[in-house]
């Protein structure tokens, strides 16, 4: 077992006697689009609790009193957005996101007033805002391209037979097949259909 990664050697663990053993695992189907797209749906998980479970103290940071109940909205909405993201339909929770980030500049973007005396709060969330927005739209755009196909292409499997070793070493591999003693007195086929 010398040279086996961890994975696959506990992959061997839960398989049943005659099974193939796994040697090596292949390179990951999951592209760093992909890999963006978790981290950014365990954000907003996070975001969105923050949002949800104490809401009074994002508002008093930005100067905002009086818009716990919105902040509360948005964290819910965060919180979908990082189910969706996590889930397989991950596009639609990347641009819920990006929705959501231009409702968030819009709304901190009225704390911007000259007379709030958090206002240099204000600035650094519109900059993060910002910041996190050209994230979630590019990996927005990076994840749809990867998942989408493109319009009247299909794909071809004209390269494919289907036997793993080639069709040339599948003929006569059934030669000393034998009827199991159940299936002996079973109908021809030609009968049955």
């Amino acid at each position: 077992m010398t040279n086996i990664s961890l994975i696959p050697g506990l992959s061997n663990i839960a398989r049943s006697e005659g099974d193939p053993k796994v040697l090596r695992s292949g390179p990951s189907s999951r592209g760093i689009p992909d890999s963006i797209a978790k981290g950014l749906g365990w954000f907003s998980l996070g975001l969105g609790l923050t949002e949800l479970l104490a809401p009074r103290r994002i508002t008093s940071a930005l100067g905002m009193e009086g818009k716990e109940a919105l902040v509360r909205a948005y964290g819910a909405r965060e919180i979908g957005s990082g189910i969706l993201s996590l889930s397989i339909d991950k596009k639609l929770g990347l641009w819920s996101r990006v929705a959501g980030d231009g409702l968030d500049i819009a709304t901190v973007m009225t704390a911007l007033r000259p007379n709030n005396p958090k206002r240099d709060n204000v600035v650094i969330a519109l900059a993060l805002l910002l910041g996190i927005t050209a994230i979630d739209l590019i990996d927005a755009q990076a994840t749809t391209m990867r998942h989408s196909r493109g319009v009247g292409r299909r794909r071809s499997y004209r390269d494919r037979s289907g036997f793993p070793r080639g069709v040339q070493a599948s003929r006569g591999a059934a030669r000393d097949f034998k009827t199991p003693p159940d299936l002996r007195h079973a109908p021809p086929l030609a009968a049955v259909s």
